[in-house]
């Protein structure tokens, strides 16, 4: 194996901070402390200013394994594989007008298949017509099973590729272990959709994984990418037998979960570029809502812990829990009036919100500290563990607990607070209440297709939290409309990498 092979250039992920002469990397998702020997962060430092990268074994050793973890990513070079070696495959149901536009901007596939699920009116350019809708996975399966080449890229008909994405895209399967890349998708300029469910769309799209590159994994900031746009190695996709045809919605976590599980690599590709266009109404919008919420109990069946609502430490749960109780209102109802009796010393009630964040904070950087992170580093790394612990849990009660907790003076209180994210989220990007609106609908209405699930399922999965007994770092991302949820995990700490010296 040569390094050439994996990457010709690389850039460091934007969250890894280097410290002790670059032999120290602290960052990725989840959080993690690697340490390099001497030659190793040399060899680094020379690779992230542009220099060459060797194709010694040493190299090639470290340069895997950062990658693999996420901590760098490979700059593509585009041209280094050809269209040809591409098969286009189109699921579309009643959207003439998108597929013809899709059709457009996608001249340079001479490999097309065009899945038509059970449209109104038959599709005329359709390569497999199902006489009655099966659902996008059966619909996929059936297009990428008529292709021969070694990649398939999946493109639904209501989007539309820029220039230069496919390109690209194939870059990063110089890589082996590469087996999907996936886009970025965002909402087009001057949509034809109402304006409020646009505007909020642009910036807070189901579908839109953010700039940064990533390497997709569950329970990091990327823990999914959506199949509206993904190009996946055929023969992975054979060695999993497809999508899974009996899963409605969420099929495109499910293969993306399935194919890390089997020692895949699955990339996050952000300078790919696609656009999607929203739903047309404000109701439609909300039901596609409804329907992810709804994938959240069958795969957590397929998945067993990884749709937990919230995952924080014990020690962070203590913390803001205690801070709630001591805001609660003047005159608690019965839930909590024991609580408040139990603390009505101003003393004991501040500690109880101190203390455990201090220790929620502490032994992170104590830890860190130990492993050649500087004191302040550490502090803010366990600093911020915390809050995102807190943003992790008023994000598990907007999208998830709030229909239970409604009921009591102390709970409505509880969900009140949980709306000041938000509120700070808008006056930071100077939205206007119309935004703040559409915000808390698309939550409560994920929020009620997961709990619609889980009685459907009868499983209580994906409504419970994953406390643990460790400490926080820094959470993963969120998507507002699938079934993964921000975390607070603890940082991982890595053996030293060795290169060649």
């Amino acid at each position: 194996m040569t390094v050439g092979v994996l990457a010709r250039r690389i850039v460091l992920d934007r969250s890894v901070h280097r410290f002790d002469r670059g032999r120290v990397l602290l960052g990725g998702s989840p959080m993690r402390l690697v340490r390099l020997s001497a030659a190793g962060a040399r060899l680094l430092a020379g690779w992230v200013d542009g220099g060459p990268i060797g194709a010694d074994e040493g190299s090639a050793r470290l340069l895997r394994r950062l990658l693999d973890s996420g901590l760098v990513h490979p700059v593509a070079a585009p041209g280094s594989r050809s269209p040809d070696e591409v098969t286009l495959v189109v699921p579309v149901k009643d959207n003439p007008a998108g597929l013809a536009r899709l059709l457009a901007a996608t001249t340079e596939f001479a490999h097309r298949v065009i899945v038509d699920d059970g449209s109104a009116d038959a599709v005329p350019t359709a390569t497999i017509r199902h006489p009655r809708p099966l659902g996008p996975a059966a619909a996929r399966n059936a297009g990428w099973r008529r292709a021969t080449t070694e990649f398939v890229a999946f493109v639904d008909s209501d989007v539309v590729p820029r220039p230069g994405w496919l390109d690209s895209a194939l870059a990063l399967f110089d890589d082996p272990r590469v087996a999907a890349v996936a886009p970025r998708v965002t909402s087009p300029p001057g949509t034809a959709a109402p304006t409020r469910v646009a505007a909020y769309e642009a910036s807070h799209s189901s579908l839109d994984m953010g700039a940064d590159p990533a390497v997709v994994r569950p329970l990091s900031r990327v823990g999914y990418v959506p199949t509206a746009a993904l190009i996946v190695r055929r023969a992975a996709l054979a060695e999993l037998g497809g999508f899974d045809e009996r899963l409605r919605f969420g099929e495109d976590v499910d293969v993306v979960w399935r194919l890390t599980d089997a020692g895949h690599l699955v990339r996050y590709h952000p300078a790919a570029v696609v656009t999607h266009r929203p739903r047309a109404t404000l109701g439609s919008w909300l039901r596609q809502r409804y329907d992810y919420g709804t994938s959240a109990a069958p795969l957590s069946r397929r998945h067993p812990g990884r749709l937990a609502c919230a995952r924080v430490s014990a020690w962070h749960a203590l913390s803001w829990g205690a801070l709630v109780v001591a805001l609660g209102p003047a005159r608690p109802d019965r839930a909590a009036r024991g609580l408040r009796r139990a603390a009505r010393s101003p003393v004991l009630r501040g500690s109880a919100v101190v203390v455990p964040a201090l220790v929620a904070t502490a032994l992170p950087a104590r830890r860190l500290r130990g492993r050649g992170v500087p004191t302040a580093a550490a502090l803010a790394v366990g600093a911020g563990g915390h809050l995102a612990a807190g943003l992790a849990l008023a994000d598990a009660v907007r999208r998830t607990w709030w229909p239970v907790l409604m009921g009591t003076r102390l709970g409505r209180r509880l969900v009140l607070l949980s709306l000041l994210p938000c509120l700070v989220e808008a006056l930071r990007g100077r939205r206007g209440p119309a935004w703040f609106a559409m915000r808390l609908a698309d939550q409560a209405a994920y929020s009620l297709g997961v709990w619609a699930g889980c009685l459907r399922a009868r499983t209580a999965a994906p409504l419970l939290p994953d406390l643990r007994v460790g400490t926080g770092a820094r959470p993963g991302r969120a998507a507002p409309s699938t079934p993964l949820r921000a975390s607070a995990s603890r940082p991982r700490v890595d053996r030293p990498a060795q290169a060649a010296s």
